[in-house]
């Protein structure tokens, strides 16, 4: 009885699994094609660091420790999340990587929102 019992999962063992990885070529594509939505929003970061510094020199005040802060988080936010849905993308078929780098992006684009809104310029200057 004991012999029986154990055939199911020595047979279930025996079962080869077919994993197809998706072409190197797709993913770097793919990481190349989202990769330029995320430089777009670090570079719009840049431009606010660099803007909003002006008009705080050009107001006779400067950036508070806190502002620096949030805008230095604003420009490193699409890196992170670019390598994060890079990482958890790495062994997914390339219809999973796209929409994970989409979802990334949406996350960016509603944080970066959240902080133009919750930070503004009177919150961000001493």
């Amino acid at each position: 009885m004991s012999d029986t019992a154990a055939q199911p999962d020595a047979l279930a063992g025996d079962v080869p699994t077919v994993v197809t990885r998706t072409p190197r070529w797709i993913t770097l594509t793919l990481a190349v094609l989202f990769g330029l939505f995320y430089a777009y929003d670090v570079w719009e970061a840049i431009g606010n660091l660099v803007g909003l510094n002006l008009t705080a020199h050009n107001l006779d005040t400067q950036l508070s420790g806190f502002g620096w802060a949030v805008l230095i988080f604003a420009v490193l936010m699409p890196l992170l999340v670019f390598g994060g849905a890079f990482w958890l993308g790495r062994t997914r078929r390339a219809g999973a990587k796209a929409v994970i780098f989409l979802a990334g992006l949406c996350l960016v684009a509603a944080l970066s929102i959240d902080i133009t809104v919750m930070f503004g310029l009177g919150s961000l200057i001493v």
